[in-house]
Parts: C-alpha cells; sequence; structure tokens
C-alpha cells in the first residue's frame, strides 16, 4: 500500500461532521450519545467482503441558475491572540505543478511527513480536539467560542496545517497546528496552549488560537480552505481564504455564502444565496475544487435539495438539483474533477461540472465522505450494507471494497496522508482503517464526537495537487 505523501511537513487534521432526523442533523444541544470518556485505543479486524460490487449508475442532466453576487466587505471580531504568521505553512517534496526546471521549489527532497493530525469536533463540550495520526495521542483540546455553546461540527486544515472550525450555532475559529507558531500575548511567559483533553485552557488564555469571527444567530455548517498561493522565495503557501455558510433557519432565503481572509478572519465577500431553500439545516456540506471554488450541498430536507458552486473569481453562484430520490448529506470533491454527494436514501451521486449531469450508484447509502487521490471515495455506509465504509471507483463507479466498522454510526469520513481512512462514530471515536488489510484501531476519548469532512487536509492536497 502506498504510505506516501506529496507534502513534506504538511498536517493531517479531521472535519465534517453531521446527522440527519432520520438521518437528519442532532439538532439539540448535545448530540446523540456522549461517549465514553476515557482515552486509550482498541485494535480490531474486519472480516468484510472483498469483492468488488457492481454500479448501474443512472444519468440526469441537472439545471442551472446564476446566482446573485454581493462584493462587500465584512467585519469580523478579531481573537486577542491573532496569528501574524503572515501564512506560512510547509514546503513541497515534488516539484510544483506548471513550474519550469530552475523553481527552487522543486525537489526539495524527503518524504516524510513532519507532523499529521486529524481534528474532530466534539459537539456537546464546545471543543475540539488534535490527534496524532500515527501515535493516535491527542495533544490538543480547544475550546471553539467563548460561550462555550457553539455545538462545533465540521473541520477543514489548510496546506499549512492549521484548522479552521465552524460552530453550528454561529462564529469560526482558526487554531495553529505548531505551537512554535503561536503568538505569545496572553501576558504570560512562554506559550499557553492545550496539551491534551485533560488540559483545555480558558478562551483568554488559549495563545493558539489565532482568530474567531462570530457569525451570531445563524446555522453555521460547512467550511473548506483554498490552496492560497505559492511563495517561490519562501516555498510556502500565502493569501489562504477561508469558505464558509450560514443560513438564519427561520428565514426562507435567508443562505449566505462568505469568503473571510485566512490570515485574519475578516469577512471579505459575501454572497446572498436566496434561490437556493436551506431545508433544515441551511448548507450542509462543502469543499473546494482545484481552482479554489468553493462547492457546498443543502441537506436532504431542502425542497429540492442542492449542489452549488460559487467560484473564487468572479464569485458567482450556479445551482443544480440532485437527482430525485437523493437525499443529501455529506460531500467531496475528487481529483478527477467530479463533485460528489452521500445520499442517506436514493444512493451515492457524482456530479460531471462540464456536462452538468450526473450518475448514482443506488446500492451504496451512507454520511460523510471523502475521495483518497488513488481513484476512490470512501463513504460511511448507512443504511442496507450495515456500519462501515464503502470504496467507489470514482470514475467507472464500480463498489470496489466494504469494510464494516464495530461502530454505531460511521458518519464523519476522512483520508490521512499516509493512506489510511478515518471514521468519525458520533459517540466517542476515532477509527483508524487500513484500506489494504481492513485492521483498523481506535482512538476512543472523544466526547459527543461529529465531524465529517477534510478533516486533515488530505482533500485538499488532493484537488490542489493531484498525483500524476
Amino acid at each position: 500500500m502506498r504510505r506516501r505523501t506529496c507534502l513534506s511537513s504538511l498536517l493531517t487534521i479531521l472535519s465534517l461532521a453531521l446527522a440527519p432526523a432520520a438521518c437528519g442533523d442532532d439538532g439539540g444541544g448535545s448530540g446523540d450519545e456522549i461517549g465514553d470518556p476515557d482515552n486509550g485505543s482498541s485494535v480490531g479486524s474486519s472480516d468484510g467482503a472483498t469483492d468488488s460490487g457492481s454500479s448501474d449508475g443512472t444519468t440526469s442532466d441537472g439545471t442551472t441558475s446564476a446566482g446573485t453576487t454581493s462584493d462587500s466587505t465584512g467585519t469580523t471580531t478579531g481573537d486577542t491572540t491573532e496569528s501574524d504568521d503572515n501564512g506560512t505553512g510547509f514546503k513541497f517534496d515534488l516539484p510544483i505543478p506548471d513550474s519550469n526546471g530552475g523553481n527552487a521549489c522543486n525537489g526539495m527532497g524527503g518524504e516524510d511527513v513532519e507532523f499529521s493530525y486529524i481534528w474532530v469536533a466534539n459537539t456537546a463540550e464546545g471543543t475540539l480536539s488534535k490527534i496524532n495520526t500515527q501515535t493516535l495521542v491527542e495533544e490538543g483540546r480547544f475550546i471553539t467560542r467563548p460561550d462555550h455553546l457553539g455545538r462545533p461540527s465540521r473541520t477543514s486544515v489548510n496546506l499549512a496545517g492549521d484548522v479552521a472550525v465552524a460552530n453550528r450555532d454561529g462564529g469560526v475559529s482558526k487554531f495553529l497546528a505548531r505551537s512554535e507558531d503561536c503568538p505569545d500575548l496572553n501576558g504570560t511567559p512562554g506559550i499557553q496552549t492545550s496539551t491534551g483533553k485533560a488540559d483545555v485552557k480558558a478562551w483568554d488564555v488559549e495563545e493558539c488560537r489565532a482568530w474567531h469571527t462570530p457569525f451570531n444567530g445563524v446555522a453555521n455548517r460547512p467550511v473548506a480552505w483554498t490552496a492560497g498561493e505559492l511563495d517561490p522565495q519562501t516555498c510556502t503557501f500565502v493569501g489562504q481564504k477561508l469558505w464558509t455558510s450560514t443560513s438564519n433557519l427561520a428565514v426562507p432565503g435567508s443562505m449566505m455564502v462568505n469568503r473571510l481572509d485566512g490570515d485574519s478572519g475578516t469577512i471579505e465577500d459575501t454572497i446572498p444565496a436566496p434561490g437556493v431553500d436551506i431545508g433544515s439545516w441551511g448548507a450542509y456540506g462543502g469543499a473546494v475544487d482545484g481552482e479554489n471554488n468553493f462547492w457546498f450541498s443543502t441537506h436532504g430536507s431542502a425542497n429540492p435539495p442542492t449542489l452549488s458552486r460559487v467560484t473564487y473569481d468572479d464569485l458567482v453562484l450556479t445551482t443544480w438539483p440532485v437527482p430525485a430520490g437523493v437525499a443529501p448529506y455529506g460531500m467531496t470533491f475528487d481529483s478527477e474533477g467530479y463533485a460528489w454527494v452521500a445520499g442517506y436514501a436514493g444512493g451515492v451521486a457524482r456530479f460531471d461540472p462540464d456536462s452538468e449531469s450526473w450518475d448514482v450508484v443506488p446500492q451504496v447509502t451512507g454520511l460523510g465522505m471523502q475521495a483518497d487521490g488513488q481513484g476512490r471515495v470512501w463513504v460511511g455506509t448507512y443504511g442496507g450494507m450495515g456500519t462501515g465504509v464503502a470504496a467507489i471507483d470514482v470514475q467507472t463507479l464500480e463498489v470496489l471494497d466494504f469494510i464494516p466498522i464495530a461502530a454505531g454510526v460511521t458518519k464523519g469520513v476522512s483520508i490521512d496522508f499516509f493512506g489510511y481512512v478515518w471514521v468519525v462514530d458520533m459517540a466517542s471515536s476515532a477509527y483508524r482503517v487500513d484500506p489494504d488489510t481492513h485492521e483498523y484501531t481506535s482512538y476512543d476519548g472523544l466526547d459527543s464526537a461529529y465531524t465529517y469532512s477534510d478533516m486533515t487536509g488530505a482533500g485538499l492536497k488532493n484537488v490542489a495537487f493531484p498525483a500524476r
């Protein structure tokens, strides 16, 4: 199995969390159940069938409508510990695409990952866990909103390895992965930052929180980083932006897409989406493509459920209905240029932006999902196949594999930089699954874990710098 990454010093993290009523958002305060508070890991194996399934994907043409654009400059309440790292990040060990032979960033050597984290939200607790994907040790836990009541869920990791987390009850926070990048601003000598589950710092003490941008009185779910621009002098990424979306659930037509400055958290652009039905939860899942465009899906409760795109360059919104019968939950974008939605009913659907058409894999229903950069999309299964993860070929739509997992629900799915598939169970565990052997190990110290999205940053890396 390929365990190498194209990034040297790139961070791995965890981020997308969801749940419907009969597969909806937990809606209330604390999620469905609280996980076992004890730390530790368990090892299991899966005897799931490895025979390839078949997929009779059906195609339906989508319709598009141009959205309206607002180039408005928003305001942000920057955190007092705002980072001044100016977008410093990690370096590639492979030639940068479209660069000439003299580019100083070419052939930087070394294939080892300096550090690799998955970031999982503890929804009821109002915190975010930072878990080392190699040791399965929780190395930090952070409050995500000043009042502790944000109910965090989706996370997204940028190419510097830093994370942004959205609070479902409003507000986005950015945390720095490495303590050496954190500014000493709270008046106490040295860097005060959490070192694990039992060491959660108070809001005004934690110094690895770069900023917090409040979105008051709105639902705030999907969050996704852009790649930024490569600085050829420093071989780091600068100018990274963060996409998110908000809705007032009591007001139809209130959905907004927001683009934030990644260094400060300032709201730079707000794009109204009045024609997108918000359903029960507003925008639900989100991801970027290789051109930094923002893709987001609504929950299956919307009428109709839709997939939308906001273009990076001109902020134009386009919306397509998903195929009839598909009830979207999670979504991802793969390195081949397809958008995907996992339906908790009706199957998994793949969208081709060029032809504006859909194909459906009806035999797989699921929740969270992510593409692995090796031609597969992994789906946390829900319904008929049982509890586990299924792999679908991104080109042929063939169901390649199914790995059963002894979890109550396979809610969130992410891939790390070593090729492992991670699954979050909405209780106390995050499972690290070997897609070759079907063996898995778990970290069991989470509390009402609820995240599904690009929790490691591998999803962004795969679309920004796909394997050749």
